[in-house]
């Protein structure tokens, strides 16, 4: 354990004089920079984890996209259970396509960004919001025109700390 202790210590001694080299402005530009403006799958690419964003609003629940029906926009590949599905998106997808580029609505209420999960969602006056779990979906629910326009509000300051990539 002091071995260890002492090894860590050694490469921290190292490592740390390494940030200096860099101005502060790079470094808060270079860690923005991982945080894309449309919430994608971190292992596939795909927004939305693969789930039809139309079937949030014609079905009991989301279902299931599929790659032979992949539209790219806002540069994410956006699957759908039908061809039907994706054009309808094609043709309005800022009406389908989750508020705020699917971060957690409730953290961007409370000015910061966080993840959400695609099946902790609720859909609010014909928009699909997307939160970082059923507890932030259930404080949003409490007062949804609050938070959605708190969301609202807080989203252009937010979304300019965000890659497009």
């Amino acid at each position: 354990m002091k071995q260890t202790s002492k090894q860590i210590l050694t490469m921290l001694a190292f490592v740390l004089p390494l940030f200096a080299l860099f101005p502060a402005g790079f470094q808060a530009a270079h860690a923005q920079s991982v945080v894309t403006a449309i919430v994608t799958d971190p292992l596939t690419g795909i927004a939305l984890g693969g789930l039809d964003p139309v079937s949030y609003f014609t079905e009991t629940s989301p279902q299931q996209g599929k790659p032979d029906y992949e539209f790219i926009w806002k540069g994410a590949p956006w699957h759908f259970a039908t061809a039907a599905n994706r054009d309808i998106f094609k043709r309005h997808p800022e009406i389908y396509a989750p508020q705020f580029g699917g971060h957690g609505t409730t953290g961007i209420a409370r000015g910061f960004l966080s993840d959400s999960d695609p099946r902790a969602y609720t859909v609010f006056k014909q928009r699909l919001y997307l939160f970082y779990s059923s507890a932030n979906r259930e404080a949003f629910l409490m007062a949804p025109d609050a938070a959605a326009r708190a969301a609202a509000e807080n989203w252009p300051a937010l979304e300019k700390t965000l890659s497009t990539n």
